[in-house]
């Protein structure tokens, strides 16, 4: 892909978020323009993006040809790394929500466990931690 299709591309993405919600702002004062500008910005922004994973990857590259040889497992890696980080920080997140909110409520209700909510909180937040870690380790045997 050569550079003037990246800018070409990068413009319509920016483009897709903006003109909807200029539209939003010029058109009608009705209930339905945010549902109708929502609709449009998705409409726009997904299908740009369809696009541009399409002509991503209709390249002739071919890793067996560059390299001559078959190409190793190390994109797994990445994907498992990336995996890990990923669904551990969303996991993690799920787990603060829950504590911090049961937190406030407690804490509201009785001042003096504020320690022992922030330890719950504090060990929610270590998942994301461990997710992080693995990552290292998998990237380091790549």
């Amino acid at each position: 892909m050569t550079m003037a299709t990246k800018i070409v591309l990068v413009a319509a993405l920016v483009l897709s978020i903006i003109i909807p919600f200029g539209a939003f702002l010029i058109g009608e004062r009705n209930k339905g323009r945010f549902k109708t500008s929502l609709a449009v910005n998705c409409f726009f922004f997904f299908g740009l993006m369809l696009v541009a994973s399409i002509m991503l990857f209709t390249g002739d590259v071919n890793a067996v040809a560059a390299t001559g040889e078959a190409a190793s497992g190390s994109g797994l890696g990445y994907i498992g790394a990336a995996l890990s980080v990923g669904l551990s920080c969303i996991g993690g997140g799920i787990a603060v929500a829950s504590a911090a909110s049961a937190a406030l409520g407690a804490i509201s209700e009785d001042q003096s466990i504020l320690g022992k909510s922030l330890i719950f909180v504090g060990l929610a937040e270590g998942i994301a931690l461990y997710g992080l870690i693995i990552a290292f380790m998998i990237l380091s045997k790549i």
